[in-house]
């Protein structure tokens, strides 16, 4: 685990409401959960909490642009975070929200990271494979959390139930009702390793980011899912598992696994990534396309 001040990013969810049904999404969407949409209170909350932050500040979901109040938030966020590519936004660009809010969003952020899924080779990591149901060491178990790559290339969150060291244990706490993160106020972030034990012992046991496993194409709309999560989803009345579109893995542990940064697209061809970027960028106009091709 790194501290939370040398992360390259930390994230503000606005919401897990969402138009697709990706395989192993690491929000769980509005498809495992009734959607949620962040108050402009908490938002500004999260913002000003943030200022000092050395790195990116994220506007995520869900589909951020989906949010009723998505332009407001995207003014205040230009309008405190200092330096345009301190402000990042992660979309599926929607084709009528980016024609709608192009130009705001070309105005307020300076990094736009595109993907709406539809590519067939863009890989998920099953998180809902608990690491405790398939690493039967738990010293081995925990030796590979503390090297956990989310953590570590990603980044640290805030929902509208407080702040959290990594967003998948964000996004955990809201889909199973834990009993959220710490309060968000200045220098929450600056929190290290030993000081997210308790957030820790509670999620990374059940998720599964951090196990050697086996991914998923995201457009194929089904979770991997180890047995207690599946009765945890059950018990939840989870649309999506309900719907059958869960399966228990059974891939065992892989043997070429390599994650890091952009691990969910490094089977790509970097030409084609670009082309897809550039294609879906096109639907906010301007020079967003540009600045699709610097996406990570």
């Amino acid at each position: 685990m790194i501290p939370l001040a040398e992360m390259q990013i930390i994230q503000i969810d606005v919401t897990n409401a969402c138009m697709h049904r990706c395989s192993n999404c690491t929000r769980f969407t509005r498809h495992h959960r009734k959607p949620f949409f962040m108050d402009m209170d908490t938002f500004k909350r999260a913002v000003d909490s943030l200022v000092e932050f050395p790195g990116m500040v994220g506007m995520i979901g869900g589909e951020p642009l989906m949010h009723p109040q998505f332009a407001e938030m995207a003014e205040y966020l230009a309008a405190t975070i200092p330096g345009k590519k301190r402000r990042g936004l992660w979309s599926t660009v929607p084709k009528e929200l980016g024609e709608k809010y192009g130009t705001l969003i070309r105005e307020a952020f300076g990094n736009f990271y595109f993907n709406d899924h539809s590519m067939g080779k863009i890989m998920h990591q099953p998180l809902l494979v608990a690491a405790r149901e398939v690493v039967a060491d738990e010293k081995e178990m925990w030796r590979l959390i503390d090297d956990c790559w989310i953590q570590k290339y990603w980044s640290a969150s805030i929902t509208p139930k407080g702040a959290f060291f990594c967003e998948v244990a964000a996004s955990f706490d809201m889909l199973f009702d834990g009993p959220g993160g710490w309060p968000v106020e200045p220098g929450w972030w600056k929190r290290r390793p030993g000081d997210y034990d308790e957030q820790m012992k509670r999620t990374c046991p059940r998720c599964g980011c951090a196990i050697p496993l086996k991914r998923r194409p995201s457009c194929q709309e089904i979770d991997d899912v180890s047995p207690g999560n599946l009765e945890a989803l059950l018990a939840i009345r989870s649309p999506k598992a309900l719907r059958g579109h869960v399966e228990i893995y059974g891939g065992g542990l892989a043997k070429d696994w390599n994650p890091g940064p952009n691990w969910y697209m490094n089977e790509i061809d970097r030409t084609v990534e670009l082309e897809y970027r550039d294609n879906i960028a096109q639907r906010l106009g301007g020079d967003a396309a540009e600045s699709a091709g610097e996406a990570k």
